[in-house]
């Protein structure tokens, strides 16, 4: 019945949005810590994977990188996806890496769906729309900001869309898309790494706040970039 599909659906994406919302650990500090070395790892994963050499090459061309070292999904006749992630943004002057602001992303999928898998997922955010609703509440992709499965062969082009999403995954779940999951920040994972409450702008666009852990991954970003 639709009305059963449909509290079933709400109801496995309220499960999947207070479970990525609570910590994983008994500090937020410590988690916060955790996911930026996590996300270094997993840039690392993506820039040395022989798979990926069109992310390489217009890495530089992004506004911003969303990061996802762990994105969990699941499903038993319903699906559903959910992780913690950050997003760094680029300076249009200097064109220097901002600090991250922390994510999470949470979706949920009808249809029949038995399994799961845990993914590495980078998003490259491509144009001003894209960037600017990251710096709101929520967005949801495919619906505030169009998502499209970013190429990963040689000669491949872009789509005209604000992100592309790049995966690297194994499981029963193939072919893993984004669109409709819903981003939000996780405000307190933000002001436990900063020490400060501190939202997507005053980290990603005026850069009132800063934390030397996060140095590597920055610098990591822009080496990659400057490259190329």
């Amino acid at each position: 019945m639709p009305t059963i599909k449909f509290f079933r659906i709400a109801h496995l994406s309220a499960i999947i949005c207070l479970f990525f919302s609570l910590p994983t650990a008994a500090d937020d500090k410590t988690d916060a810590a955790a996911l930026v070395s996590s996300a270094q790892m997993t840039f690392q994963n993506f820039v040395s994977d022989p798979n990926m050499g069109w992310f390489r090459d217009n890495l530089g061309d992004a506004k911003a990188l969303v990061i996802v070292p762990e994105l969990y999904k699941a499903g038993f006749i319903f699906g559903a996806s959910g992780g913690n992630g950050l997003v760094l943004a680029k300076d249009k002057l200097t064109e220097a890496w901002s600090y991250p602001s922390f994510y999470m992303m949470s979706s949920v999928t009808g249809g029949l769906q038995i399994g799961g898998e845990v993914a590495e997922v980078i998003m490259l955010v491509m144009t001003e729309t894209g960037m600017n609703s990251l710096l709101g509440t929520k967005v949801q992709l495919g619906g505030d900001v169009s998502v499209a499965v970013g190429p990963v062969g040689a000669g491949a082009q872009a789509a005209t869309v604000d992100i592309l999403q790049f995966t690297r995954t194994k499981g029963i779940f193939g072919g893993l898309t984004l669109e409709g999951a819903v981003i939000t920040p996780r405000d307190d994972l933000t002001r436990a790494f900063y020490g400060k409450p501190s939202d997507p702008v005053d980290v990603l666009i005026r850069h009132n706040v800063m934390n030397k852990n996060a140095n590597n991954l920055r610098e990591l970003v822009f080496q990659t970039v400057s490259e190329k």
